[in-house]
């Protein structure tokens, strides 16, 4: 979940990236670009240690 959440939140992120680099004017100021690039590290960061978690859990250790 965590990961698809990081995925879409990228998704954003690049979206607003190519409309700015097309001339197409960005929807995000430059902190709201920082703003949802954290986030999408953030939910990364989670879905990473969530599995690393449930891998362990499953080995016993």
């Amino acid at each position: 979940m965590f990961l698809f959440a990081a995925v879409a939140v990228f998704a954003v992120f690049f979206t607003n990236v190519a409309l700015g680099a097309f001339g197409g004017g960005s929807f995000l100021s430059d902190v709201g670009e920082m703003v949802v690039l954290f986030a999408a590290s953030i939910l990364f960061v989670a879905a990473i240690l969530k599995r690393e978690a449930d891998q362990k859990n499953k080995n016993g250790g």
